[in-house]
């Protein structure tokens, strides 16, 4: 959804959403499924900070509509969406995580002896920002109970945000965690041409040398982009992980027709 919504902020329309139907190749557990439904809005001179309070906004309303402000954490204690969320930069989790400091200085071989204390397995080529990104994911992301959202990645994990305004390497992205499950990335959106073209490109050199993750060069987004894009917020928020935060189920429980293995 995301790029093609860009390009219609691009056409001059402000404020743009989408609910629809995503799919993605990738595994079957309790908080993933090949098929899911995603909520995906930008808002022209925006930003991830305006995005945050939409989304704070979205949550806490939907939650009011269906009687479940408070719901029930997976460590046993209880979640009140209307209370103030926490905001924490990634290199602050992980650095707490692994009881010392980290920052987006901290060199990549010094990430991978954390890595490897904390018995993290790492890939040869990652840089940096991809081991702070394996590091949160592995000993962080799962641990956040209470309403956050873990901000400020590194460049390289997140290739369609705007550099952070105040701190070199870092970019304006967010993702907002409840009860250990991702709800929704945003991004203060990049809207520099030339920027965006060697970000995809480095990510297409990632995908040749394997990396599942990376993405392709579109050449009709990065033209759309020339024309100009406003600065803009832009967030997408996982419509089943929200119904699975209200109604404490799982995935399965949330898709109206989830994939099922064949019968022997």
């Amino acid at each position: 959804l995301e790029l093609h919504l860009k390009r219609s902020l691009v056409g001059g329309i402000d404020r743009v959403y989408e609910i629809g139907k995503t799919f993605r190749n990738e595994g079957v557990d309790n908080t993933h499924n090949p098929e899911f439904m995603m909520l995906e809005a930008y808002e022209a001179y925006g930003s991830y900070d305006t995005m945050a309070e939409l989304t704070r906004d979205l949550v806490v309303n939907a939650a009011r509509a269906v009687g479940k402000t408070v719901v029930p954490g997976r460590d046993g204690s209880e979640i009140d969406l209307e209370q103030p969320w926490r905001r924490a930069t990634i290199h602050e989790l992980v650095g707490e995580a692994v009881g010392q400091g980290v920052d987006v200085q901290t060199s990549a071989d010094a990430l991978r002896e954390l890595a490897e204390r904390h018995e993290v397995a790492l890939q040869e080529h990652w840089g940096a920002g991809e081991i702070v990104l394996e590091l949160y994911e592995k000993l962080v992301e799962h641990t956040l109970i209470q309403p956050t959202f873990v901000c400020d990645y590194p460049e390289a994990v997140r290739p369609l945000a705007k550099k952070h305004r105040t701190e070199p390497g870092l970019v304006e992205a967010w993702d907002l965690i409840i009860n250990g499950v991702e709800l929704a990335p945003a991004y203060s959106e990049l809207n520099d041409p030339v920027i965006q073209r060697e970000r995809l490109e480095e990510q297409a050199r990632l995908a040749a040398a394997g990396d599942p993750e990376a993405m392709d060069v579109d050449e009709d987004f990065l033209r759309a982009l020339e024309f100009g894009m406003p600065p803009a917020g832009g967030v997408g928020l996982g419509v089943d992980r929200l119904v699975m935060l209200l109604q404490g189920i799982g995935i399965r429980e949330a898709i109206l027709f989830p994939i099922s293995r064949r019968e022997a």
